[in-house]
C-alpha cells in the first residue's frame, strides 16, 4: 500500500542517481534532515546548541524536532500550531489573532523574541513565525544557557531553534492554495534547485500570502514572506546564506480583559466573538539576512563562524486595558498606541573536535557569542477621550482612533559570551558524561527621549554551569540526568518602589532532570522528572522595598511518544503533570499557591490512519486536554479546564500526471467557548471552530 503522507524532500533526494555526488561529503547542517522516524513527522537528530547536531537517542535532555512534513500536514500557519499540537510540556491559552504567540513549556512562559535560527538570538520574526520557510522545529525543553547563552528576553521553560530549508538533490516546484474559515485564502510556493557538476550549489526559496477575514467575526489576518536559502557545499567547505521578509497584520486584534475587584470570571460569549476593537490593528515587519560556514580542519576538527542581522517595525493600536465592571457583561476599554523599531545583530563562533586520551573519548566544543540591539519606542498608554463602555455579549465599537505616538524611550542591549563543554565517552561510548561552563556578560542603557538623560544602565555578568550524564542501557534505551542553568537579565525596581531604579545582578534558574528514552525503531518514548527553580521579583507591601526575594518552583513528571504504532497508524503526545508553586513570597502573602496561568495537568493525542481499503487516504485526529488555569495570585479565580478536538482527513495521489495532496482540517470541532489566559490581561476567548482546506501540488 502506497504511504499516504506527503513524500518529503530527503525522498526525493533518494531517489536521485548516486553517481552524481561521487566526492561530496555532505553534513546535516547542509541540507534537511537526513533520518526522520517512520510517518516522517519528527526527525531524529536536532541542534542541542553548543553540543552541536545530536541523535534524539544521544542528547541528555528532552528534545524534540518537528519535521517541514508535519508542518505541512498540520497547515500550521504559526509555530504554537506546530509545537503546541500534541506536546503535553507546551501550554498553549488557545487565543487567536493576539498581537503575538503565546505559549509555555514546563509552566514558564517561552518568549518570541527568544527564538533562534541556527542557533543565532534575534533572527526570527519577532512575534509570530510563519513556519513555512523552515526545514525543521526543534524545542529543547528546560532552561538552556550553557548550551544557547542567555535568550535576550529571560526564557527559561525552554527554547525553540529553527533550522532554515536547503535544496534537495531532486529539483522541487510544490504549490499549495489554501483556505481558512470564514474566508482567508492563501498561496505558498516552495522551490529547490541545486547547480553545479556535483549539484554544489543549492537554491530553496518560499514565497506565501494570505489575507482574509479570520474564524472571529470582524478580524482579519494577513501574511506576506519570501525567503531564500543560498548554500555552497564542497569536500571541506560549507557555506550558507538565508535572507527573508516577513509582514504580519491583524485587524481587530485580541488583548482580552481584566476583572474588576469582586467579580468572578463571567461566561464566555460565542467563541467567534471579537471583544477588542474592530478597527484597533497590530502590524508587524520583520526583516532578516544571516551567513553561516564551516570548515574541516583535520579529520576530527571542525570551524564554525554564523552572523546575522534583522530588522523589526512594530505598530499598535487598540485595546491597552479592558476592565469587566459588573456580572451582566459591561466592561470599560481604554485605547493606547505603542510602536518600536529594532535593529538586532548575532554572531557566533566555534571549534568542534574529537579525540581520545586513553580509553575515554572527547567531544569537545568551544563556543563565542555576540547579540545586540538597538531599540527606539514610541508611543501613548493612554489616548485622551478614546474611552467608552460596552458589553461582552453584543459588543458595539466607536469610530477608528488616529495613529499618534511620539518617541519616548531608546535603549541598547548587548550580550557577550563564551562557552566549553566536553562530552567524556566510556564503556565502548556507552556512558557519555557532558561537562561544560558559560560565561555570560550583560550591558544594558535606557535614555528618555523626553529629558535627553539616561533612564538606566545595567553591567552585570554570571558563569553557568551544566552536566549532564547519559547511560545507553542497551540497544534501544537510555537513561539520562542533567543538572543546568537558565540566565536571565536581573529587573529594575519600579518607579512605585521605595529603591526606585535599583538595578539587580542577573539571575540563575535551575533545573534537575532524570529522563528514560525508548527507540522503539518505529516508535518511541520519552519519559522524564523534573524541577526547575526561578528566582522572581517583588515589591514589600509595607516598606514598598522592590527585590528578588521571591521564587517559584516548578516540578513536573512527563511522558511523550511518536511515531509509526502500527502498519499504516502513526501517534504523537503523551501526558504531563507540573506543579508551579510560589516558595518564597513578599511577606509570604500567596506562598504556596500554584502560579497564574498554567494548568497542572495535559494530555494530548495526535492520530493518523492510511485506511487500507483506499491507498493514498488517511484519517486525522487531535485531542487536547488542559486542567483549570488560576488567573488570580492568591488562587481565587481561575478559568476551568477544557477539551477539544480536531478532525480531518488526507489525500495524496496524482492529478494529470502530479503529485497532489488535499487537506482538510476543523480544528475545535464542538465549537467549545473557553477562555484561556493571554499576555497582558486575565481573561481572551479561545479560537472558535475553524476549517482548514489546502491542495498541494508538485509541478
Amino acid at each position: 500500500m502506497a504511504q499516504a503522507a506527503e513524500p518529503t524532500q530527503q525522498d526525493r533526494a533518494a531517489d536521485a542517481p548516486a553517481a552524481a555526488l561521487p566526492t561530496v561529503r555532505v553534513k546535516a547542517q547542509a541540507g534537511p534532515a537526513t533520518k526522520v522516524y517512520p510517518g516522517g513527522q519528527v526527525a531524529t537528530e536536532g541542534r542541542v546548541g553548543l553540543l552541536g547536531d545530536k541523535d534524539f537517542m544521544e542528547t541528555p535532555f528532552s528534545v524534540i524536532s518537528y519535521t517541514s512534513q508535519l508542518i505541512a500536514d498540520r497547515q500550521a500557519k504559526d509555530l504554537t500550531e506546530v509545537i503546541a499540537g500534541t506536546d503535553p510540556t507546551v501550554f498553549s491559552n488557545g487565543v487567536t489573532g493576539a498581537w503575538s504567540e503565546n505559549y509555555s513549556i514546563r509552566g514558564f512562559s517561552a518568549g518570541t523574541a527568544d527564538i533562534t535560527v541556527g542557533g543565532l538570538f534575534g533572527m526570527a520574526p519577532y512575534y509570530r513565525t510563519s513556519p513555512e520557510m523552515y526545514e525543521r522545529v526543534e524545542v529543547l525543553k528546560g532552561p538552556s544557557a550553557l548550551l544557547n547563552g542567555m535568550p535576550p528576553g529571560g526564557s527559561v521553560g525552554g527554547a525553540i531553534n529553527l533550522v532554515p530549508k536547503r535544496a534537495g538533490d531532486a529539483a522541487l516546484t510544490r504549490l499549495t492554495a489554501t483556505y481558512l474559515s470564514d474566508a482567508q485564502l492563501g498561496l505558498h510556493l516552495d522551490m529547490g534547485r541545486r547547480f553545479g557538476e556535483h549539484k554544489q550549489w543549492g537554491l530553496r526559496f518560499n514565497g506565501v500570502y494570505r489575507d482574509g477575514e479570520a474564524s472571529v467575526k470582524r478580524q482579519e489576518k494577513k501574511v506576506q514572506l519570501a525567503s531564500l536559502g543560498l548554500d555552497w557545499r564542497g569536500e571541506r567547505v560549507r557555506v550558507a546564506a538565508d535572507l527573508y521578509s516577513s509582514d504580519d497584520q491583524i485587524d481587530g486584534p485580541a488583548r482580552g480583559i481584566n476583572l474588576a475587584p469582586g467579580l468572578g470570571v463571567p461566561r464566555p460569549p460565542k467563541p467567534d466573538t471579537l471583544i477588542n476593537p474592530a478597527w484597533g490593528f497590530v502590524e508587524t515587519k520583520d526583516r532578516g539576512a544571516m551567513l553561516r560556514g564551516e570548515f574541516e580542519l583535520g579529520e576530527r576538527i571542525t570551524a564554525h563562524a554564523a552572523l546575522g542581522s534583522s530588522k523589526t517595525r512594530y505598530k499598535y493600536n487598540g485595546t491597552m486595558l479592558a476592565q469587566l465592571l459588573d456580572t451582566a457583561g459591561n466592561y470599560r476599554t481604554s485605547i493606547g498606541q505603542l510602536a518600536f523599531e529594532v535593529d538586532k545583530k548575532s554572531a557566533e563562533l566555534g571549534l568542534r573536535g574529537s579525540f581520545r586520551t586513553g580509553d575515554i573519548g572527547h567531544s569537545l566544543n568551544l563556543s563565542l557569542s555576540h547579540y545586540e540591539q538597538q531599540q527606539d519606542d514610541y508611543g501613548r498608554r493612554t489616548v485622551p477621550g478614546a474611552d467608552w463602555t460596552t458589553n461582552l455579549y453584543q459588543p458595539v465599537w466607536g469610530s477608528a482612533v488616529p495613529f499618534v505616538a511620539p518617541q519616548i524611550l531608546k535603549t541598547a542591549l548587548r550580550l557577550n559570551s563564551y562557552g566549553v563543554a566536553d562530552t567524556l565517552s566510556f564503556a565502548q561510548d556507552r556512558v557519555q558524561l557532558t561537562l561544560g561552563l558559560r560565561r555570560q556578560d550583560v550591558v544594558s542603557d535606557g535614555f528618555s527621549i523626553v529629558t535627553g538623560a539616561r533612564t538606566s544602565r545595567y553591567d552585570q555578568g554570571a558563569t553557568t554551569p551544566a552536566v549532564a550524564l547519559l547511560v545507553k542501557a542497551s540497544g534501544n534505551i537510555s537513561i539520562y540526568a542533567n543538572y543546568i542553568e537558565g540566565f536571565s537579565q536581573g529587573a529594575r525596581a519600579p518607579m512605585d518602589a521605595a529603591n526606585a531604579g535599583e538595578e539587580f545582578a542577573p539571575y540563575k534558574t535551575k533545573q534537575q532532570e532524570l529522563g528514560l528514552k525508548l527507540d522503539l525503531g518505529d516508535f518511541a518514548h520519552t519519559l522524564s522528572l523534573y524541577q526547575i527553580k526561578r528566582p522572581s521579583s517583588y515589591t514589600d507591601p509595607v516598606s514598598k522595598v522592590f527585590s528578588f526575594g521571591g521564587e517559584q518552583r516548578n516540578r513536573g513528571l512527563e511522558w511523550s511518544f511518536f511515531g509509526t504504532a502500527l502498519r499504516g497508524l502513526r501517534l504523537m503526545g503523551g501526558a504531563a503533570y507540573v506543579d508551579p508553586k510560589l516558595t518564597k513570597t513578599a511577606g509570604g502573602v500567596n506562598q504556596g499557591r500554584q502560579a497564574t496561568g498554567v494548568a497542572k495537568l495535559q494530555a494530548k493525542l495526535g492520530g493518523e490512519w492510511d485506511l487500507p481499503a483506499l491507498p493514498g487516504l488517511t484519517l486525522t485526529a487531535n485531542a487536547t486536554s488542559v486542567s483549570k488555569q488560576y488567573i488570580s495570585a492568591d488562587n481565587a479565580l481561575w478559568v476551568p479546564g477544557r477539551t477539544t478536538y480536531d478532525l480531518g482527513a488526507r489525500y495524496a495521489g496524482h492529478a494529470f500526471g502530479l503529485p497532489l495532496t488535499l487537506r482538510a482540517n476543523i480544528a475545535n470541532v464542538t465549537n467549545k467557548a473557553y477562555w484561556g489566559m493571554p499576555l497582558l490581561s486575565s481573561l481572551a476567548l479561545g479560537a472558535p471552530r475553524t476549517l482548514m482546506v489546502s491542495a498541494t501540488v508538485d509541478l
